[in-house]
């Protein structure tokens, strides 16, 4: 057995995992040193839950290893639990008990002295702002309340590593700024992280090294900063109030720009990477924008964010669903079935 003193905190090399004929994971390897966080970057149906629910024990791989705090996830289970803390998608909790009730339960369910798992709940529920709402049914929560007893109840065995999969889906801003804060905290008292998330800008935020995958693979890896250095120079950025003359706009800056523009169907916004080109690239679109007589706003040049890496990477939006995606059913665990993930 390896040494769980020393390697990274989380190891995956190889990893693949099919149902019927998706490939859900196609040979992924991953590595995430001791008190960091990792983001795991990709749209619904990239494989981002299927390696969380292998890594957390519960689903066995087709091919490869994983390796938590240097236990194998197939072979040693029981001790990966033991290490480790998973929050998914949707909260698993009892809506009808109270915050300390699921704390307690949970506890419990951990194996701790009532007397401990009672103590534990307290010093939980105060530490993600819940003491006030502890004694009040989980289903009068609001949703960032419940993301927070989610959290906190994953949290009760003190993991040495959490697993945190899409943790802000659904929050209103101020919640999702909350959790944040929450997640770096965790993170300055050494707990490592694995984050998957849809949100580029969480990623940038939250994650020391973030890894892309898209149908199942790993396209890309590094910080934050070198993924957008391989956008390579800037990008210019504009809106068309008109509706009706965006296909001109693409048409305009197409000339101007490298590769193919990118079109934000809500915002009305147009994007395209102008490499080294820099201003003479923004004199050129006005120009050409003029002569087609295109009106916009806000042009301008800007970095590159992780979403024109993501877009230049795939070819497509972060949030974009993927076919493969489409028709999957998702169950939802009851908190005991959680709560033996977190065990």
């Amino acid at each position: 057995m390896a040494d769980s003193g020393s390697g990274p905190a989380i190891l995956v090399e190889g990893l693949t995992k099919s149902f019927g004929d998706v490939h859900a994971l196609r040979g992924i390897d991953l590595s995430v040193p001791r008190g960091t966080v990792l983001g795991v970057l990709g749209p619904n149906g990239a494989g981002k839950t299927t390696a969380v629910r292998i890594l957390t024990t519960l689903l066995q791989p087709d091919g490869g290893r994983a390796l938590v705090e240097g236990r194998d996830v197939c072979r040693e289970a029981a001790a990966v639990r033991r290490s480790i803390g998973l929050a998914g998608q949707s909260a698993a909790i009892q809506e009808e008990l109270t915050g300390r009730e699921n704390l307690e339960m949970i506890g419990r369910l951990y194996h701790l002295r009532k007397t401990d798992a009672r103590s534990r709940a307290v010093e939980l529920l105060g530490q993600f702002d819940l003491a006030d709402a502890a004694d009040r049914a989980a289903k009068t929560y609001s949703g960032g309340m419940q993301r927070r007893l989610d959290l906190a109840a994953s949290l009760v065995g003190r993991p040495q590593v959490l697993f945190l999969d899409e943790p802000t889906t659904g929050l209103d801003p101020r919640s999702r700024l909350g959790m944040w804060d929450i997640i770096r905290s965790l993170v300055a008292t050494g707990t490592t992280i694995l984050l998957t998330t849809q949100y580029l800008d969480e990623a940038d935020e939250l994650a020391d090294e973030i890894v892309v995958i898209d149908h199942g693979q790993v396209i890309a890896a590094g910080t934050a900063e070198e993924l957008k250095n391989r956008v390579g120079g800037d990008v210019l950025e504009f809106s068309v109030p008109n509706g009706t003359q965006i296909p001109d706009a693409v048409t305009a800056v197409s000339k101007v720009g490298e590769g193919e523009p990118h079109v934000d169907e809500q915002t009305d916004t147009v994007s395209i990477g102008v490499g080294g080109r820099g201003s003479d690239a923004l004199v050129d679109a006005v120009r050409s924008l003029d002569a087609a007589g295109v009106a916009t706003q806000g042009l301008a040049l800007r970095r590159p964010s992780l979403d024109d890496v993501f877009m230049a990477l795939t070819g497509h939006v972060a949030e974009e669903e993927q076919p493969e995606a489409k028709g999957r059913r998702r169950s939802r665990r009851s908190a005991k079935d959680t709560a033996g993930a977190r065990s």
